[in-house]
């Protein structure tokens, strides 16, 4: 199933920001519709847990209906002086198995043969930064932290700051923008009806 056919992303995928009727399983460019927001798309470096490079671009997909719930986000932080940054967000499913491979454990890394919910658009993962410099605020664990501290629950050995922080991160994508959290993990979070979105394998050009 590694070998399955890759297609390539076209212009039939990047819509402006006044486009129309756009399907929200349909993959839109997140820059063009929130240009404001921070990138740090680990896997287009060897900065992440399969140390090497896994995307050729820093182009950041996502299904329309995730990012119209990320504007909504991304507007409201605009008031408090932050805004959002993305690790990663649509990702080919030939990625995922490459990912299971090297860690083939469902808690952290989803199993392709069911798909995850980024091959399908409907995943994000995100933090905070501080809009007028783009700086991370402090979290409890660095991005791809695999272990019980990156978890929603955990608190040993961390401070008010992070606690506060990953608090504000929950609040702002569950309760504002309408996202599911993933227990294991701070940065990762879902749109629900995405997990009826068909799973993808355009590799990113």
């Amino acid at each position: 199933m590694r070998r399955a056919l890759v297609y390539t992303i076209g212009l039939l995928f990047i819509v402006s920001p006044g486009a129309a009727q756009t399907a929200d399983d349909e993959l839109v460019n997140v820059k063009h519709l929130i240009p404001d927001i921070v990138l740090d798309l680990r896997y287009n470096t060897v900065d992440n847990f399969c140390a090497q490079k896994l995307y050729t671009t820093d182009e950041c997909l996502a299904a329309h209906g995730t990012v119209r719930r990320l504007q909504v986000v991304q507007d409201s932080l605009r008031g408090r002086g932050l805004g959002l940054k993305v690790y990663d967000a649509y990702r080919p499913r030939s990625v995922q198995y490459l990912m299971f491979e090297i860690v083939p454990n469902p808690i952290y890394v989803a199993n392709p043969a069911s798909g995850s919910v980024h091959n399908r658009g409907g995943a994000v993962d995100v933090s905070l930064v501080d809009a007028a410099t783009g700086v991370e605020l402090n979290m409890p664990t660095e991005f791809d932290y695999f272990g019980p501290e990156a978890g929603h629950g955990w608190t040993v050995g961390l401070t008010a700051e992070q606690i506060a922080n990953r608090e504000l991160l929950l609040d702002m994508m569950t309760r504002v923008g309408g996202f599911e959290p993933y227990s294991s993990e701070w940065w990762h979070y879902t749109v629900a009806a995405a997990s009826t979105y068909p799973l993808l394998d355009f590799q990113l050009r």
